[in-house]
């Protein structure tokens, strides 16, 4: 399953609109065939995982869904480049 299919799922059925509308801006950058700035790349995974962990904090995600989440946009998108 792709990563932002997993976030929605992840996150509670009362917050998932929202946080939709949120990943869209995340997708847009991360899951684009253009040959994207590098740096671009990293920021945006780099605040994707910012958001992720304030869906943590404020119970709109779960502890284990978080940590997977965040594993998958490190290996994704941090590691591949560096």
């Amino acid at each position: 399953m792709r990563t932002f299919d997993l976030i929605r799922d992840a996150v509670l059925s009362e917050y998932r609109e929202r946080v939709a509308e949120y990943l869209v801006q995340y997708e847009s950058v991360l899951l684009s065939k253009d040959d994207a700035d590098q740096q671009l790349i990293r920021d945006t995974a780099n605040q994707l995982r910012g958001y992720l962990r304030g869906l943590n904090t404020t119970r709109v995600l779960g502890m284990a869904y978080w940590e997977e989440l965040d594993r998958r946009v490190v290996d994704t998108w941090l590691t591949s480049e560096e």
